[in-house]
This record gives C-alpha cells, structure tokens and sequence, in this order.
C-alpha cells in the first residue's frame, strides 16, 4: 500500500492506493494520520478511489483515524469508495460515522 498527501487550502487529502490491510497497510495508515494531527492538520480527506481490497483490520484503523481526529477537534471525511469498500462499510454499520463523498472535490468543498 502506498499513500500520498496533498494540501486543498487548509484541507489534506490522504490518497490510498492498494490494500488496507492487517499489519503494513493499516499501520501506515494510522501513522499518516497521526502526523497529520501533530502538524495541525486537521481537516482531512482519505481518497479511496485506488483502494482494491480492505479486511477487517482497515475498518477497524479507519474508525480509529475518525475517532483520532474527532478527540483532536478535527474532522475526517471519505471520498471515492468503491462498491466493495461501500459495501463492508455499510455491513458493518460504520457507513453511518462517516461523511462519504463521490469525489474529493465535493469533500473538500464541504469543509468550507
């Protein structure tokens, strides 16, 4: 798995490509957001366009990055999730939490 960011304004976009898994993907994905958080950036779009698989260890560290960022004061949306990630995150539940967007423009767009 690899992961990018980029600045939109005072928004940070997290762009994921690969497998949110247990043990390499799910731990970079923590840290890339506690960095994040540390720098005061806390307004945080993840990019799931380029993510072709995610296990139960990735939903469970993205409820954690949302529940990081929230005790943080900030705020983490998703955008571009694909049927399959839609589909586990609505199985478990965890569809509700989440702000999800088509694009990472419109997730942008709605910090303002």
């Amino acid at each position: 798995m690899k992961i990018k960011t980029r600045e939109v304004g005072d928004v940070t976009v997290v762009e994921i490509n690969g497998k949110i898994t247990i043990g390499e993907g799910d731990v970079a994905l923590r840290n890339t957001i506690k960095e994040l958080l540390e720098k005061g950036r806390k307004k945080i779009v993840i990019d799931m366009k380029n993510v072709s698989y995610m296990d139960s260890s990735g939903v469970g560290e993205l409820a954690s990055a949302y529940t990081t960022t929230k005790k943080q004061g900030g705020e983490l949306k998703l955008a571009n999730l694909n049927t399959k990630v839609h589909d586990l995150l609505q199985l478990t539940t965890l569809i509700s939490i989440f702000e999800v967007f088509d694009s990472t423009a419109e997730a942008c767009a709605s910090f303002e």
